[in-house]
């Protein structure tokens, strides 16, 4: 089986940094032209150059994924400039912050749901007919271990990429006939700047990597990889299903 993306098209969200630029990367190596989305397009730049070393196609979309409209005309404008699509990684997300769940403000539940959750819903509900109607295609969407089991302090955050790794395995059952593939992607605890914030003291570094039975933080270049894997035909009789990047943390006892 092959890992060679050549030909391939493919949107990647939360593309400026961390994960999402790993992954975009790694897919122009492997042959793929990316459409790439984030907020923050001037970032958006250096890694479509980086793309472009490749020999493949960049295709940068500033885009909030907090606004579904928008969301949507990215979406339509990236298989629109790719001229089709066959690879969607939805892997913007992230949490800032952490605070009991009986006292955090309403406001900071749902934007982490609408960032975490519902922009996943927004993507693939933007691109699933295209697939759909060509009768092929790779999902991706980058989950969680925190969406496993309980995470003090981050009740918000936790819930959602729990329902990501629900959304990935219905939208696998209703989708597998097609021939679109859905899986997840569910990282540890990598370290990006959306990570930052459990590193504000040693301590409480230190009680975050206690739990990794590899003692370290993961690196994003240490998903992209899988990701390749996921989207690629060596991953063809694959949906519905999950690649746990943790350094050995969900078998910790």
């Amino acid at each position: 089986m092959s890992f060679d993306l050549t030909g391939r098209r493919a949107i990647v969200t939360g593309a400026s940094r961390g994960i999402g630029r790993a992954i975009a990367i790694a897919f122009a190596a492997a042959g793929a032209d990316v459409a790439l989305l984030a907020r923050d397009g001037e970032t958006l730049a250096e890694v479509s150059a980086r793309v472009s070393e490749f020999g493949r196609l960049a295709v940068v979309l500033p885009t909030d994924v907090l606004d579904a409209e928008a969301t949507r005309a990215s979406v339509a404008a990236a298989i629109d400039a790719l001229g089709g699509l066959d690879i969607v990684v939805n892997n913007a997300g992230g949490n800032s912050f952490m605070w009991p769940a009986v006292s955090m403000r309403p406001a900071g539940w749902e934007r982490t749901l609408h960032l975490n959750l519902d922009s996943v819903f927004t993507v693939c509900q933007a691109a699933g007919p295209h697939l759909l109607a060509q009768g092929s295609g790779s999902v991706i969407n980058v989950a969680s271990v925190a969406g496993h089991g309980a995470v003090p302090g981050m009740a918000h955050y936790a819930a959602a990429k729990a329902a990501v790794l629900s959304l990935t395995r219905t939208l696998a059952f209703e989708w597998a006939e097609s021939g679109v593939r859905v899986n997840a992607l569910t990282p540890g605890w990598i370290e990006t700047d959306l990570t930052d914030f459990l590193r504000t003291s040693g301590e409480t570094e230190a009680g975050v990597l206690a739990g990794v039975p590899m003692h370290r933080w993961g690196q994003p270049h240490e998903l992209a990889q899988p990701a390749v894997f996921l989207a690629s035909d060596a991953s063809s009789f694959m949906t519905g299903q999950e690649l746990v990047i943790d350094g050995g943390l969900l078998v910790a006892p």
